[in-house]
């Protein structure tokens, strides 16, 4: 059975942004996507925010993933995630659940889930 094409568009995406490429997630970002992040409760919204938010001078910390499954339909992409963070000296590793609702081929909103949203909400403060 063929993968669907919002998989395909999402495995993609998160298998560069993995291996440090931010541009190919960008690709796929609707201009008034709406980002929920894990222990943030305010999403940040539209394209730009989210680009200043990810390479902004305040990033002091560095992400590399690795994509264990993705599931999908015409409208929603589920991708399981295991994800390790650096910051200076420590090292976090934590599984995630990425939800993204596709139209048109761009991702318009996203939601995360953690095993562990304690620690990374006190990682990342």
């Amino acid at each position: 059975m063929a993968e669907h094409p919002n998989v395909t568009l999402i495995r993609g995406a998160l298998d560069e942004f993995g291996g440090g490429d931010m541009s190919a997630l960008a690709d796929v970002i609707a201009d008034d996507v709406v980002w929920y992040e894990i222990g943030n409760p305010e999403p940040v919204r539209g394209k730009a925010a989210l680009a200043a938010r990810m390479t902004g001078g305040g990033v002091d910390f560095e992400i590399t993933a690795t994509t264990h499954d993705v599931v999908g339909n015409d409208e929603h992409v589920i991708a399981l995630v295991n994800a390790t963070a650096t910051r200076g000296d420590r090292i976090l590793h934590y599984r995630t659940a990425e939800i993204f609702h596709v139209r048109d081929g761009k991702v318009v909103e996203r939601w995360a889930f953690s095993d562990d949203t304690a620690a990374i909400t006190a990682f990342f403060a």
